[in-house]
């Protein structure tokens, strides 16, 4: 028991590799939370701490470190997340205005965008000329769309 108390240290810097190693693959600062819980480990082993404390100080810090540092950092780093839609995502909802009648088989619309997409409608009916659309959903370079409402204008 000795020889392992004597030893801890390289388990500490084990430990703090493998979890800074694994925080560089993953990136959600788990693991980097429990890296420096480690180093607070290997701080008390280096100040005379028994084994079996340093592993609850470092239990400790890692927990504390999850509960009250992770939440922020990860809205911080998130807040600059570009909340806009992109491609083909960013035309869900889209309005327009039927172009040639539109079925359940074909049909074209113009969407407010400027985009000219074949479309489609579910269901048996069908929308005439002009018609006020919302782009439902995108199947491949078809456009599913709904008539669209005077809420939604």
């Amino acid at each position: 028991m000795e020889a392992i108390e004597q030893y801890a240290w390289v388990v500490w810097l084990a430990l703090i590799a493998i979890f800074l190693v694994v925080e560089m693959v993953s990136g959600e600062l788990t693991f980097l939370m429990l890296g420096i819980g480690a180093i607070f480990g290997i701080g008390s082993g280096l100040l005379g701490a028994p084994l079996w404390l340093q592993v609850i100080v470092a239990a400790a810090a890692a927990v504390a470190l999850l509960v009250f540092l992770r939440p922020p950092l990860l809205r911080r780093l998130n807040r600059s997340a570009d909340p806009k839609t992109f491609n083909v995502d960013a035309l869900v909802g889209l309005p327009g205005v039927v172009t040639e009648t539109v079925t359940s088989m074909s049909g074209r619309v113009k969407l407010a965008n400027g985009d000219s997409w074949s479309a489609r409608v579910h269901g048996e009916r069908s929308l005439a000329p002009q018609t006020p659309i919302a782009v439902e959903s995108i199947q491949g370079a078809t456009a599913f769309v709904v008539i669209r409402t005077l809420e939604e204008s």
